[in-house]
């Protein structure tokens, strides 16, 4: 039985910009190991699995191309918008998504959508040892998420824009995943951001949802706004919207379909 896998790119309205992320629409429970396999051949920052429960309820799993991650919010994004694209949820209705843990949703906003996930709120730390050496620059203030995932905030955007990473070096850092983020010089968006993951097999990853889950709660604190627009200020680069609801975050980003196939 032929599966169906489609490829999108979101958090943009444009092709090959964004995040790229696999969707694997599931006939029936397979294994992690199965997954793994197909999320290594996709060869994508995220690829996500869905397996429908009822009506628009849908069991989601996300695999990078070496592990397994508990949040993932541009396939997330992604999922939406094949089941809605697809015509397997009807465009009006809500979907509820079942993570191993938690509860995850989606609905419209116009041309936008709208993704509820947790806040994952950081707590300040002392600069971890060697983080400075592998950024190759020295955080203005680092914290922690419960993931657990580095959050530096750097001196400027242009900083940010002009990292280096040694990977190698930032791959033995605490877990190996660091955000880094400064204000943003644009009126348009009020923060940048990039997000590095070698411990889970994405050196830079182009636009991430479960990121901001954390950055739109860091910079509420520091801004005094609760809707906030961020730029992640990657390669392919990419635009979230959020905002913070206490121990909530909305997430607003678009998407667009590049490639429909079926594994074998």
């Amino acid at each position: 039985m032929k599966i169906p896998i489609i490829q999108v790119d979101a958090f943009t309205n444009e092709p090959f910009r964004g995040n790229p992320a696999g969707v694997c629409l599931l006939r029936q429970e397979t294994n992690a190991e199965w997954m793994q396999a197909v999320a290594a051949e996709m060869n994508l920052p995220e690829t996500a699995f869905l397996l429908r429960r009822e009506g628009s309820d849908f069991s989601i799993r996300w695999f990078t191309p070496t592990v397994e991650v508990p949040l993932c919010g541009h396939g997330t994004l992604a999922s939406a918008h094949v089941l809605w694209s697809e015509d397997i949820v009807s465009r009006d209705e809500s979907i509820t998504f079942h993570p191993q843990d938690g509860l995850l949703s989606a609905d419209r906003e116009g041309e936008w959508i709208r993704l509820d996930f947790p806040a994952l709120i950081t707590e300040e730390c002392a600069i971890p040892d060697g983080l400075a050496d592998a950024l190759g620059c020295e955080p203005v203030r680092v914290s922690q998420n419960p993931l657990p995932t580095y959050l530096a905030e750097l001196d400027s955007e242009k900083t940010i824009r002009e990292l280096e990473p040694d990977f190698d070096r930032l791959r033995t850092v605490g877990h190996g995943v660091c955000i880094v983020t400064s204000r943003s010089d644009s009126e348009v968006c009020d923060f940048v951001s990039r997000f590095f993951a070698p411990a889970i097999g994405i050196s830079e990853d182009p636009v991430t949802g479960a990121a901001h889950c954390s950055l739109g709660p860091y910079w509420t604190e520091r801004l005094d706004k609760t809707e906030l627009v961020g730029h992640q200020v990657s390669r392919r680069g990419g635009v979230v919207k959020v905002r913070v609801r206490g121990d909530r975050v909305d997430l607003l980003g678009q998407a667009v379909t590049v490639i429909r196939g079926d594994l074998a």
